[in-house]
């Protein structure tokens, strides 16, 4: 084949000066030596050495590779942008140019409320998308669903579809630290009392806590004697009791398995325990069961003192309604989060996690299930693990909660799954297969050596282990 000889391959002799000089330096900046960001990227050092003196001309692949890893990224902008693009970093990095973090030093006492209200720049959203008939989506988040929502709504007097005047009743002990009152009157006022409530409840005080999610729960104080009691208003708990579901067996026992396999194979999850229905102080008649048992978690969002520490879901990050939580955004999406707000040991340990997930054929870690903790009022870090159950016992079939490197599917986990992940996420791919990889040894590992595994039905513990082990066939 004849080629033209007007047309003539170009190959770079090295990358641009300046391009090699930002990444050396972004490599300096994080006190790397070459040896360390090429055991990172799985290179020799002597190949780091030849990208950065301009000897070696990396793969578009290795390139893209190496300026995540240095928390950069490739992108394609517009030449007539060009000029403004450039600006815009150079006055990023002007000496004289006020940062976030210096403007935030001039309110050293200003704790940040959601990530949602944080603009692309760094700066505060203050056009706010009107809602009508309910509360903005971060506070919606904040309440309870499903039939949580209906019990304590019904206790209040309040309709259930009234999260204004439900967040007024329930405001004084919402999850992390905000607290809400109302200015004045009453809560009920403006038609929000549900004179259809009716029933036996009308002499009993309201439970004046909320906590998100649909599974009927509550707040509850650990004795000294190390007993759990339900405090009359619900209110001052350090403890969650999560009572049997009664449309599906054995959940509290599977979170519970869940939640000790995960602990096992390195997973930062919450002190625990399983306890007798029968022996919470204080739970109210008409939601104690006859017999079964309940999962106890203490809340990572209590102190041993009192104190609340400030917390949010990812569908408060996102800025979406509780109904949103399924769908509208990726696990991709979360991670892009977490590399930019926690940085890279965060983004590991929550794909960690969504590995585990798919091993034990959790189908249900959706936006909610997902969250940041700000011990310092301020900083975002990633919250203990939650809510790990094993759902396709009960729902065979069944698929995740959200996309995951453009999937569904619980079967399995791949190399392209992994690769296409981490560009939805913009985050390095090379060290994610290795953790998938890992997460599976070791989950087959804790799982055959797990005493906790009796607690389960024998036919669940037969659909658990025939799933972690079909999972993790696909990683080797």
């Amino acid at each position: 084949m004849k080629t033209k000889k007007h047309i003539k391959p170009l190959r770079p002799k090295g990358l641009p000066e300046d391009m090699r000089r930002e990444l050396r330096e972004a490599r300096v900046g994080r006190g790397w030596s070459q040896r360390e960001l090429g055991s990172r990227l799985g290179l020799p050092q002597m190949h780091i050495s030849g990208i950065e003196s301009g000897k070696i001309v990396p793969r578009y692949d290795t390139l893209l590779e190496l300026v995540r890893i240095l928390d950069r990224d490739l992108l394609m902008v517009p030449r007539a942008l060009v000029p403004a693009v450039r600006s815009l970093i150079r006055d990023h990095f002007r000496p004289d140019q006020q940062s976030e973090s210096e403007e935030r030093a001039l309110y050293p006492q200003r704790p940040t409320l959601s990530l949602s209200f944080k603009s692309s720049t760094g700066g505060l959203v203050t056009a706010l998308r009107p809602v009508s008939f309910r509360v903005p989506p971060f506070f919606s988040n904040l309440l309870p669903e499903g039939h949580l929502r209906t019990y304590l709504a019904k206790l209040s007097g309040v309709k259930p579809e009234h999260g204004f005047f439900l967040l007024a009743v329930l405001g004084a002990d919402l999850p992390g630290a905000v607290v809400v009152r109302p200015l004045e009157g009453d809560a009920h006022d403006g038609g929000a009392h549900d004179a259809s409530a009716g029933g036996d409840h009308d002499d009993r005080p309201a439970m004046r806590f909320s906590l998100a999610g649909v599974q009927l729960k509550f707040s509850a104080v650990m004795e000294a004697s190390g007993g759990l009691s339900v405090p009359a208003d619900g209110m001052g708990g350090s403890w969650i009791v999560k009572l049997p579901s009664a449309r599906f067996p054995a959940v509290p026992e599977n979170e519970f398995v869940m939640l000790e396999l995960a602990r096992r194979v390195g997973i930062a999850v919450p002190p625990l325990r399983i306890v007798d229905v029968a022996n919470i102080k204080g739970l109210p008649t008409e939601v104690r069961t006859t017999g079964g048992t309940a999962l106890a978690v203490e809340r990572f969002d209590r102190l041993p003192g009192g104190d609340s520490v400030h917390m949010e879901d990812f569908a408060q990050v996102f800025g979406l309604f509780p109904d949103d939580k399924y769908g509208r955004r990726s696990y991709a999406n979360i991670a892009s989060v977490l590399w930019a707000e926690t940085g890279q040991e965060a983004t590991y340990e929550f794909v960690r996690r969504v590995v585990f997930s798919v091993l034990i054929g959790n189908a249900d870690m959706h936006l909610k299930n997902w969250s940041l903790l700000y011990p310092d009022r301020r900083t975002p870090v990633l919250s203990p693990a939650y809510d790990f159950v094993a759902t396709l016992p009960y729902l065979p079939g069944d698929t995740l909660a959200l996309t995951f490197g453009g999937g569904r599917s619980l079967a399995g986990i791949t190399t392209d799954q992994m690769r296409h992940f981490a560009d939805a996420a913009r985050i390095p791919a090379s060290p994610l297969w290795q953790i998938a990889v890992e997460t599976a040894e070791r989950t087959v590992g804790a799982w055959k050596a797990l005493e906790q595994t009796d607690l389960l039905p024998k036919d669940m513990r037969t659909s658990i282990e025939k799933q972690i082990l079909a999972v993790a066939s696909t990683t080797k």
